[in-house]
């Protein structure tokens, strides 16, 4: 025969072991759940900012790489025609918006280091990695297009819109 007292006592202590389980996933959990929302939060508060390699443009994007604040040079509009110009643009943006990434890429990075893949948790899953594909790479400009009309930039000279002599 079991002894009724010392089997209540086992399970009185296995209950109390699991409580202190739960309590510790629930804390655990908790957490967790602290730490994603911060990482989320540095993610979407991420922003990008770079500079032209001729140094004529630079811009800064948000954490989806919208632009939000453009800045010529002093000699921009000097010194560059309107397609070196564009590239500029093109090139900083792109530069800014693969530094917003990285920066975002970064705050969540420490939270998926040991998060198991589907795969491990149910045989035969996809992962999902697989799932979402890496945002492409920008491409690089395209040097097939040309402007229909080369301008001279060195003779330029701004002119005013009203005319010099009377009606």
């Amino acid at each position: 025969m079991t002894d009724p007292d010392g089997r209540r006592a086992e399970l009185e202590a296995r209950n109390a072991a699991m409580r202190e389980q739960v309590s510790s996933m629930l804390e655990g959990l908790q957490r967790q759940t602290a730490q994603l929302h911060e990482a989320q939060a540095s993610a979407l508060s991420a922003t990008g900012e770079a500079t032209s390699a001729d140094g004529l443009v630079t811009v800064r994007v948000n954490a989806v790489g919208i632009v939000t604040d453009t800045a010529l040079s002093a000699s921009a509009l000097r010194s560059s025609t309107p397609e070196k110009l564009a590239k500029s643009f093109t090139e900083a943006a792109q530069s800014a918006a693969r530094d917003a990434r990285a920066k975002a890429d970064a705050a969540v990075a420490p939270l998926q280091e040991n998060v198991p893949d589907l795969p491990d948790l149910f045989p035969g899953a996809p992962s999902l990695s697989q799932l979402i594909p890496p945002a492409p790479e920008p491409s690089a400009p395209s040097t097939a297009s040309k402007p229909a009309a080369e301008e001279d930039w060195d003779d330029f000279e701004p002119r005013s819109r009203f005319r010099k002599d009377r009606w």
